[in-house]
């Protein structure tokens, strides 16, 4: 795609019309956000909003990576720990969340596949929620001993109320397709192969409608899901950044490279 979008690597970008599908792209890693792919996810929705010849957006996992996002790149984050590489940072990880609300324009999301950690907080901040029946929802941050801090905690009680959040923020587990709609996880579950039409066909409904009415009637409504992110969001990103320099973090990701169960200490 010869425009803004076109030097982007981790993010694939598609034109319909005046939808605009934005596909999460790392297919050697399951779609899994690494450094590169949290640099881009910083700048995307920006682009997005200011893309002159979009009204709706649809966000989907790179159908080669079999997964909307499988979550953090746990290489990445070996490699943080080791001070080879910088590790997610405050700035950029705040800036992913807050430009993702500021988008006006209606965000349709496909869930094809696992969305996991910071693809699950892309996934359920969208505004209409398709996911298909052999997909799950997960945020394990806590499996790996950080805090759910890059939106988790800002959208999930929004969704699904304190008690199941905290449920699922603090054990990690997965929610499958059919009881991620049953409690409002998500919008529509609908069988695999009729995912991807079934999102174009609501993102065209919506691309015939009046587009400045749809992306007001948005923005009032998110106006108060932004508020609470404005006093959530810091707060449980920082916790996170801390939760990153404890050795139970180390030991997690220790456990998962040598595919053992790890042995937390509370350090």
């Amino acid at each position: 795609m010869s425009d803004r979008f076109s030097g982007y690597s981790r993010i694939r970008a598609e034109r319909d019309g005046t939808i605009l599908t934005l596909m999460i792209s790392n297919p050697a890693l399951r779609n899994a956000v690494d450094e590169q792919m949290h640099h881009e996810l910083a700048s995307i929705f920006v682009d997005a909003q200011e893309d002159a010849d979009s009204t709706v957006i649809v966000l989907t996992g790179d159908p080669e990576g079999n997964a909307f996002c499988a979550g953090g790149d746990i290489a990445w984050m070996k490699a943080a720990l080791d001070g080879t590489v910088a590790g997610p940072g405050v700035a950029e990880g705040r800036r992913i969340v807050t430009s993702l609300l500021d988008v006006e324009k209606p965000i349709v999301a496909a869930i094809n596949g696992p969305a996991v950690g910071l693809g699950a907080t892309l996934a359920l901040f969208s505004d209409v929620i398709f996911m298909g029946e052999s997909a799950q929802v997960a945020d394990p941050h806590v499996k790996v001993g950080l805090v759910a801090g890059d939106g988790g905690a800002v959208i999930w009680p929004q969704l699904v109320g304190y008690a199941r959040a905290k449920e699922y923020l603090m054990t990690g587990d997965p929610v499958p397709a059919a009881e991620a709609e049953r409690i409002g996880l998500v919008n529509h579950v609908v069988p695999d192969a009729e995912l991807q039409e079934r999102a174009m066909a609501f993102a065209r409904k919506l691309a015939r409608g009046a587009p400045q009415a749809i992306q007001h009637t948005k923005a009032a409504v998110n106006m108060e899901l932004k508020r609470l992110a404005a006093t959530v969001f810091d707060a449980s990103l920082a916790y996170e950044m801390i939760s990153f320099t404890r050795d139970d973090h180390r030991e997690a990701v220790s456990a998962f490279l040598e595919k053992r169960a790890p042995a937390f200490t509370g350090r």
